[in-house]
């Protein structure tokens, strides 16, 4: 794998250099690397070099029953028939310190997720000292490109968001020193992933985060806040589009002075989490990364999942029979299915065809359902969510899927190709 080292100021070892675009692709039953790898591939024709980054997280390998060691042979595979000369890395997602071990001799890049540790309390000691430490944060704070003046954090607020976030920043660090100490000389990425939480970071929430990152040593590479609005399993964004513009770019900002202020890696870029399907925000991103000259990390997720259901839908036979299968177990064990997601889906029962109803479906009417648009009279949003959550009914068919899979090929990796280039890599990442 062709990686760059560069030495880091916060790391007592070497790191590996992500590149300025990234695409995180989930691949839940590690079959279409090849597919995905193609889509970086047309990037990479158009002028534009993306790394792919495959990621997995524990609860998707528990559910699947594989091993993180399974996604860097599928990546390998692909890479090495592909020629793809341009570097890849293989993303250890959402993990903490109780998960991480299980990922360490297969992973070069690991997302600390510590969304759960947001809010738990430091002493006022420690939060007195984080300020004392860093007076430059109540002083105005230059911003280069948002229109809006400097960065004011009233002291209330600088001590509101110490006593917010510090603890879980901790805890980060923890993670990180953990992740370093087995590793040793080996040099890996670090994500830390804050977005799985009930209220969105503002930029200057962000910009004392950095800061405190800087302070536990953690040289992190991409950084996953929470944005405004929802940000629901593979459907488009939900909520004022103006508002999350402002705030990107505002983000986008402060990580530029973060960099200068706290000497963090100057590949440190956003990490926009469940990015696929949020089309309405892709000319916003595409506008700042423009404008800021900035690099992005946007995670696709299970998305491919369903490329696969609607190839298979394509391929009729035996294929559309176990796509209309899988829905109708899904269906069937909708509460179940969806309540880990709540707070990341919407489906509406009501808007839920009956099995019954989707048994007598053609190839095309299952595939206008399921694929993401929304010009479509027939695309259903709840269905789509519902069948997102719902790869648990495949991995409960084991060889069967696999087998299926296999057999319906060409359809299911000209989706998969597809759906990434046409739908997230040229509104996000090419010349608008």
């Amino acid at each position: 794998m062709a990686s760059t080292l560069t030495s880091s100021p916060t790391s007592k070892a070497p790191a590996l250099q992500l590149g300025k675009y990234s695409l995180g692709m989930g691949d839940r039953f590690a079959h279409e690397a090849e597919a995905q790898l193609r889509a970086c591939q047309l990037a990479l024709d158009a002028g534009v070099r993306i790394t792919p980054v495959w990621n997995k997280s524990n609860r998707e390998h528990t559910i699947i029953g594989s091993r993180p060691e399974s996604v860097r042979a599928a990546a390998e595979a692909a890479v090495q028939k592909a020629g793809w000369k341009s570097g890849f890395h293989i993303d250890a997602d959402h993990v903490n310190l109780n998960t991480v071990d299980n990922f360490l001799a297969a992973s070069d890049f690991f997302t600390i997720d510590v969304a759960d540790a947001i809010g738990k309390p430091v002493s006022q000691t420690d939060t007195v000292a984080f300020i004392q430490r860093h007076p430059e944060l109540l002083h105005p704070i230059r911003l280069t490109g948002t229109g809006n003046g400097p960065l004011t954090i009233p002291g209330q607020a600088a001590e509101a968001a110490v006593h917010k976030f510090l603890f879980a920043v901790r805890e980060a660090g923890k993670t990180y020193r953990h992740i370093l100490e087995k590793k040793g000389s080996t040099p890996f990425i670090t994500e830390v992933s804050m977005d799985e939480t009930d209220s969105p970071q503002t930029p200057a929430e962000l910009l004392i985060i950095l800061a405190a990152l800087s302070d536990e040593g953690v040289p992190v590479q991409t950084i996953a806040p929470k944005f405004t609005g929802r940000f629901n399993k593979g459907v488009d964004y939900v909520g004022d589009v103006a508002k999350f513009e402002a705030e990107f770019r505002a983000d986008i900002a402060v990580i530029a002075r973060a960099i200068e202020m706290y000497g963090l890696p100057p590949t440190l870029k956003l990490s926009l989490h469940s990015g696929s399907d949020k089309f309405s925000i892709y000319a916003p991103i595409n506008r700042a990364l423009r404008d800021f000259d900035a690099g992005i990390h946007v995670k696709t997720a299970g998305t491919t999942w369903l490329e696969e259901l609607i190839g298979l839908a394509e391929a009729g036979g035996d294929g559309l029979a176990l796509a209309k299968e899988i829905y109708a177990e899904a269906f069937a064990h909708r509460e179940e299915l969806c309540v880990p997601y709540a707070t990341v889906i919407d489906v509406d029962a009501s808007k839920l065809p009956a099995p019954s109803q989707v048994a007598k479906w053609t190839s095309e009417q299952y595939t206008s359902a399921l694929r993401h648009d929304p010009a479509s009279p027939h695309y259903n949003r709840s269905l789509r969510q519902l069948l997102h959550v719902g790869f648990k009914v495949a991995a409960k068919m084991g060889d069967r899927y696999l087998r299926l899979l296999q057999e319906c090929r060409g359809p299911i990796a000209r989706n998969v190709t597809a759906n990434l280039f046409e739908r997230h890599v040229k509104p996000i990442f090419l010349q608008q």
